[in-house]
């Protein structure tokens, strides 16, 4: 999984370089080396589902760093035992804090990573360029109401059941974590996605800590995550962050910029040279705001 030099860049893809938008394609190298991007995965995910955006952003000349949140890819924790978001969210935060006060990044939310961006964006406003949510949770407060939950928590009903539980507080808690069952994932998260993707993701998948996900809420008395711009990238074939909870949260709390992809949920399997091409118009508008 490390060696990543199997997914290359260049020639065959610089037809595709050209509907990647004219802004993109001007920045210089100088500019490329200086823009940072910050890549959070959703829950059960790792690092590792970056792998082909990472590949194509380095290939072109980009700073990329990929993180583990807590009980995730590479960090071995048990999902059953991590009781709160903040603990969850941990590893982000412990990144953004090192980061040189001078440094600016483009911090990029899968999924249930939006809510890892938005808790970013209430503590580290002054260190992020700007908030990019891939069909992602956007909600400025997290799960406060009724509503929230609604608009931001996946209801994979339609397809039975679908989910392996923990109980890490016992049996008549909660649960603590979940995973979609081998047999549905790919109908249900990778649809669109090439088979080997699939089949990876089924590979290295874990429990996410549901209870902590769902105890995501965030104070911001001094409104800082305003100050941070943000843009939605919009799934039109997404079992996960449906439609219409997407443009739920979209009403909700408009970003300055929606794009769209033909995708299912997982857009960097599905269809990575549409959202390297999104993410590299995105990186090229905001680069004034170094």
């Amino acid at each position: 999984m490390q060696n990543q030099q199997v997914f290359e860049c260049p020639k065959q893809n610089r037809r595709e370089m050209k509907t990647m938008g004219e802004e993109g394609k001007a920045m210089s190298m100088a500019d490329r080396k200086r823009t940072h991007f910050v890549l959070v995965h959703g829950i059960g995910g790792g690092a590792w589902c970056w792998y082909k955006i990472r590949c194509l952003m380095e290939n072109c000349g980009y700073m990329v760093s990929c993180i583990d949140l807590q009980g995730a890819g590479n960090d071995r924790s048990d999902a059953d035992s991590i009781l709160s978001f903040d603990d969850y969210n941990q590893p982000l935060m412990d990144f953004m804090s090192a980061l040189p006060d001078t440094e600016k990044v483009i911090l990029v939310g899968h999924s249930a990573g939006g809510l890892s961006v938005t808790q970013a964006t209430h503590k580290f406003p002054n260190k992020i360029r700007l908030a990019v949510y891939v069909a992602a949770t956007m909600l400025k407060s997290g799960f406060l109401t009724d509503q929230d939950i609604k608009d931001g928590v996946p209801d994979l009903s339609q397809f039975g059941d679908v989910y392996e539980l923990g109980f890490g507080l016992g049996a008549e808690q909660p649960p603590t974590s979940a995973i979609v069952k081998k047999e549905f994932q790919r109908k249900i998260i990778y649809q669109m996605s090439p088979q080997e993707d699939s089949t990876l993701a089924a590979m290295l998948l874990r429990p996410g800590p549901i209870l902590a996900l769902m105890s995501a809420r965030f104070k911001d008395e001094e409104d800082s995550a305003e100050k941070v711009g943000r843009v939605y990238i919009r799934t039109m074939h997404d079992n996960v962050i449906k439609p219409d909870q997407q443009e739920a949260m979209l009403k909700k709390w408009p970003p300055s910029h929606v794009h769209v992809v033909d995708s299912d949920h997982s857009p960097f399997f599905s269809a990575p040279f549409s959202l390297f091409g999104i993410l590299l118009k995105v990186a090229a508008t905001s680069a004034g705001c170094n």
